[in-house]
């Protein structure tokens, strides 16, 4: 979150939830067989709960999993385990309560705690984000790790990228894949390789008889495009083929425009047909600086 906010779009700009589950319903129809829900806060949205029951009627879905940064989900985790819900990423920067009112700019540290202690307990599949920022984070990244020691919880460190709404920063150190691996290494002596998953946007590893696991996703670097088999449909309905793009199309105007289901998917099929090479390639095609917030993007 740039620290001057966002602009708030006008409520008719946003995709409205019969149009987003139209659309998630259309891309099943073509395969898509998991969708995300993103934040920041996916529940910061009115009657989003509504949301969820209403993409768990998609039988051609096999997983539904949302991104939150903790802030309003904890009193709907119980309805939420009901649902197609698999898993829950929670966006968590620190463990430090005054780092973390630094980062987020908002002092709800006690909220966010609460969430991660009633995911714990919960049977939903836990996964930790971690942005490592230099000079602000890198400190508390064994800290992390240990969690996984008794608790069967992913931990997931990510290269910081220049969505932040104002482009890439100045850093004295640069906290890639390479050099947040070798400082976990440094600390333990014994680290497993897990198998990633194909498509997989970290690579995995596990501390020899930690409960849990953890993972690098080098968001930055961009060597995770070569089989990456995502798409991103913004809260505005930009669709994006690459996070690093500046959006290919506007799926809500089609829509409104009177698009039949058959208009949506040939325009979905060909348009995926174009996905650019990797994210370098995404970034070079814009024209434009990459230097919007991630709050806009949704994470």
């Amino acid at each position: 979150m740039p620290a001057h906010g966002i602009d708030i779009v006008d409520r008719k700009e946003l995709l409205t939830y019969k149009e987003m589950y139209r659309i998630t319903r259309v891309l099943s129809e073509l395969g898509v067989n998991k969708v995300r829900l993103t934040g920041g806060e996916p529940f910061v949205r009115r009657d989003f709960i509504k949301f969820l029951e209403m993409l768990d009627f998609n039988d051609l879905l096999d997983e539904i999993n949302i991104t939150t940064n903790g802030a309003l989900i904890s009193q709907h985790i119980e309805k939420i385990q009901t649902l197609k819900v698999k898993s829950i990423n929670l966006s968590l920067d620190s463990l430090n309560r005054h780092k973390f009112a630094e980062i987020t700019r908002r002092d709800v540290f006690d909220d966010v705690h609460n969430t991660l202690e009633k995911l714990e307990e919960s049977d939903i599949h836990l996964k930790l984000n971690m942005v490592v920022q230099s000079g602000i984070n890198t400190d508390e990244i064994i800290d992390f790790i240990e969690l996984t020691k008794y608790k069967n919880i992913d931990v997931r460190f990510i290269e910081e990228m220049p969505f932040n709404g104002v482009g890439q920063k100045d850093v004295k150190e640069t906290w890639d894949y390479n050099k947040i691996l070798q400082n976990i290494e440094q600390k333990y002596s014994s680290i497993d390789k897990l198998v990633d998953e194909k498509s997989s946007t970290s690579r995995n590893f596990k501390v020899n008889n930690y409960a849990g696991t953890f993972g690098i996703i080098p968001a930055f670097t961009r060597t995770i495009c070569g089989d990456c088999n995502r798409i991103r449909i913004t809260a505005t309905g930009l669709f994006k083929n690459c996070l690093f793009d500046d959006g290919v199309f506007n799926v809500r105007d089609f829509i409104r425009n009177d698009a039949s289901n058959d208009d949506l998917k040939n325009l979905f099929i060909s348009t995926i047909a174009k996905k650019p090479k990797d994210g370098f390639v995404a970034e070079q095609n814009r024209g434009t600086n990459v230097s919007e917030s991630m709050s806009t993007i949704g994470g």
